[in-house]
């Protein structure tokens, strides 16, 4: 049987007492003695709320409880392992007290992460690839404790308010914990065992009762004080546990039908597709973290059960108890992107790396660090190593896909939720494609697995990374095109508000006032509905930052807020001005537009004006004319032409090209008269010509 198996395993140092008991369910020993404490945690930690209230006993009573119970679960347990349980969190406690806090959190996170490897090492050399329960789980936990708290005093001794981050500065601290307080936050009963991973300054306000302050006080009576009503942790209690049962018996019903040693086998390999390999390995992840479900959750259950995870209240008026909350079930399994996924499995490691890594590293360094860590965190079994550089790779890939692809799908009801399904069940596949190293452990199986898929999403992963960028536009690039063209709207419209009486518009052409009024009336309600109600909240902000200058604030603060008021008021009737013209503009159909009226009568009293220049023209030219020809017909007559009276003098009458005339053949009566008719003849010829040419240039004229 799997039992006797495990007894004759001697590297399980915990109590063999309830050995019977494994022989009744079928478990193994560790998971009995597991169980059991468990079980008896969460019936004492009711005792702990009730009995040891904080109003009843002191702190160093609650202090001391919580570190004795916590030492006899862990004796329990793992027997003389347990001595590593004290000898971890020793070692860094004289290195707290004896470094500088400027690089404490340097040297804890060394001593620690060294311990807790070596421990991890010596696992795997004397019980490779055992599932058996052993001193490593609490020990991670525990790391995890000693460094944060390592950090909060770096950030509370050291760093300034302004380099912390919010959640940094919540939990610095700025007073050294004695040694009861340090060893009661590291080794109490109700997270040694599964966890959670808690920080310092909660778990001192839990003991100390400050955290259940958060809760609305009532006043039953004007002249007597505020009662504080104490929340009620059964509701979320009973919750957790049901929950915690529902995925023991899903992990014990379903993990039978898809075990994970099949993956491991040749014949099961060789007689299997890669498609049905692939389901089998997501049915196979997917019942094994049922077994991680049932411990968080129980490990919850004790925590909320003795008063701590208190958070406040939600808009209803229902407690929460979520702070140190471990797992989210439903939002894991339904997640619909890698992150959100992430953030909901084992919510406690991720808080402490965000913690100790994430905000303490280059942005672009921090998501290859924190899985880096994680994995050593783990242990040296490969398949941690594969599990996490594989999510890494999925992590960043999913963060470059949702930025291609998510906002193409946003536009209607129908195209959201097809995207939702679509990544939910992306995500289910590539969560199985990278999680099931971390459960196999070995090295070859891992990559014969998935040389099996082909290494189909690692490609697509990579193609996504490096190739997709280059010809799709991601939602960041696509804001970054539209913000220039805002943003010159937004100061086109601020400048033509700016000077009184629209000076700035009446400056520009009449296309361009046009155009500008009929923006400046389609943005005129967004920009006095936000530029001037974010100056005057920016202005009251700033001014109620000192409460010991609150009267001369408030002088200020209404001087301020008559300004914005008659700022506003002349803005929306300069607005008002603009949006009328504006509409006036273009709401007149094109027919019936005043500049287009104009424009017509304009155009036919041109064209009218024209053809009487025209006519007027082309008369005065033939008179002109005419009048010409019949004087040099006159001139003629009393000279002597003896060629041209051969000729037709009917042709002379009716082209101006024929009137031209030769000096040389004029023959005058008498020497006196020659002169005079010969220069009167060139003359003549030369008002000719230029006639000729009169129409030609007027006709160009006109047509210019």
């Amino acid at each position: 049987m799997e039992t006797a198996n495990l007894l004759e395993h001697e590297y399980y140092g915990g109590s063999r007492t309830f050995t019977w008991l494994a022989d009744l369910s079928g478990l193994s020993i560790d998971l009995i003695n597991f169980l059991i404490c468990q079980v008896i945690a969460l019936f004492l930690a009711s005792l702990f709320r009730s009995v040891l209230h904080p109003s009843k006993v002191s702190s160093t009573v609650r202090h001391v409880v919580a570190l004795v119970l916590g030492l006899c679960f862990g004796y329990f347990c793992f027997g003389p392992q347990a001595i590593h349980i004290a000898g971890l969190p020793t070692v860094c406690y004289v290195v707290i007290r004896t470094q500088n806090p400027q690089v404490v959190q340097r040297y804890v996170m060394l001593v620690a992460m060294t311990y807790l490897l070596t421990i991890h090492l010596m696992r795997q050399i004397y019980d490779n690839g055992s599932d058996c329960l052993d001193i490593t789980g609490p020990l991670m936990i525990i790391t995890q404790k000693v460094t944060s708290l390592a950090y909060s005093i770096h950030d509370g001794f050291v760093r300034s308010t302004k380099e912390l981050t919010k959640a940094q500065q919540y939990h610095a601290v700025r007073k050294m914990p004695s040694t009861l307080e340090y060893y009661s936050f590291v080794l109490n009963f109700h997270g040694l065992l599964a966890g959670p991973a808690i920080f310092y300054k909660d778990y001192i306000e839990f003991i100390e009762g400050s955290n259940l302050l958060k809760s609305p006080a009532m006043n039953v009576d004007n002249s007597k004080s505020p009662v504080i009503v104490e929340p009620s942790p059964v509701k979320a209690v009973i919750k957790k546990v049901v929950g915690s049962l529902i995925c023991a018996f899903i992990f014990i019903k379903f993990s039978k039908l898809y075990p994970i040693k099949n993956l491991k086998d040749d014949d099961f390999m060789s007689n299997s597709s890669s498609w049905y390999c692939l389901w089998y390995t997501m049915m196979s992840t997917t019942f094994t973290r049922f077994k991680y479900y049932h411990a968080w959750l129980l490990a919850d259950a004790i925590c909320n059960n003795s008063g701590l995870g208190f958070t406040g209240y939600d808009k209803d008026g229902n407690a929460n108890w979520d702070l140190i909350s471990n797992i989210n079930v439903l939002g894991f399994e339904f997640a619909t992107n890698m992150r959100d996924a992430i953030n909901n499995w084992n919510c406690g490691t991720n808080r402490w790396l965000r913690t100790v890594v994430y905000e303490r590293v280059p942005k672009k360094y921090g998501t290859v660090l924190t899985f880096a860590l994680s994995a050593v965190w783990h242990g040296f079994y490969p398949g941690y190593y594969l599990t996490f550089a594989t999510g890494a790779l999925m992590v960043t890939s999913a963060r470059v896909a949702r930025r291609m692809f998510r906002h193409r799908f946003q536009r209607t009801q129908f195209t959201r939720m097809f995207y939702d399904i679509l990544t939910c069940l992306t995500t289910r596949i590539v969560m199985g494609y990278t999680t099931f190293p971390f459960v196999m452990l070995e090295f070859m199986a891992s990559i014969r697995l998935y040389l099996n898929f082909y290494l189909c999403l690692h490609i697509v992963a990579l193609i996504t990374i490096c190739i997709l960028p280059k010809f799709i536009k991601d939602e960041r690039r696509s804001n970054l095109v539209a913000m220039p063209v805002q943003e010159t709207l937004r100061t086109d419209c601020a400048d033509a508000v700016s000077a009184p009486n629209g000076s700035n518009l009446k400056k520009l052409p009449i296309n361009e006032q046009n155009s500008l009024k009929s923006i400046l009336a389609v943005n005129a309600a967004s920009y006095l509905n936000t530029d001037l109600n974010n100056d005057f909240i920016e202005s009251n902000y700033e001014s109620s930052k000192q409460p010991q200058q609150q009267q001369k604030q408030q002088k200020q603060q209404q001087k301020q807020k008559r300004e914005h008021q008659q700022k506003r008021t002349n803005l929306t009737s300069e607005l008002n001005n603009i949006a009328s013209d504006a509409r006036d503009a273009v709401s007149v159909k094109h027919d019936q537009c005043e500049m287009d009226q104009l424009s017509s009568k304009l155009k036919e009293k041109i064209e009218a004006e024209t053809k009487n220049i025209e006519e007027f023209i082309d008369k005065t030219v033939t008179e002109t004319v005419s009048g010409i020809v019949c004087f040099k017909n006159d001139l003629m007559r009393d000279c002597e032409f003896p060629h041209l009276r051969k000729r037709n003098t009917a042709n002379l009458t009716t082209t101006v090209n024929d009137v031209s005339v030769n000096p040389a053949c004029i023959k005058p009566q008498s020497d006196e008269n020659a002169p005079f008719l010969k220069k009167e003849i060139e003359v003549i010829n030369a008002v000719v010509q230029q006639a000729n040419v009169l129409p030609a240039v007027l006709s160009n004229g006109h047509a210019k």
